[in-house]
């Protein structure tokens, strides 16, 4: 995980660049965000950005240790998500 200089303002990501540093195509960010089932955004003046700390916390969701591992937290795909799906959010 990258640390930040605390007396830094964080910094923003557009679309492109969070999709480069999360290793995701910029279309399936963009499904992620329209579903949504992927990192917190924000809109400043009509413009997409995400935060790093973010798409850090995102991408903890779906830490794990073994392939056995039973958690209640999940990354979801990118599309709609069923009744049940929705509940687990």
């Amino acid at each position: 995980m990258v640390k930040l200089d605390p007396d830094m303002p964080s910094r923003l990501l557009r679309t492109q660049e969070a999709a480069h540093f999360l290793g995701l195509s910029l279309r399936t960010l963009e499904k992620h965000r329209t579903y949504g089932t992927g990192p917190t955004y924000r809109k400043i003046g009509g413009r997409v950005v995400y935060s790093v700390e973010d798409l850090q916390a995102w991408t903890e969701q779906g830490a794990r240790r073994s392939t056995s591992e039973q958690t209640s937290r999940k990354v979801f795909p990118a599309r709609p998500l069923t009744a049940e799906e929705r509940g687990k959010l």
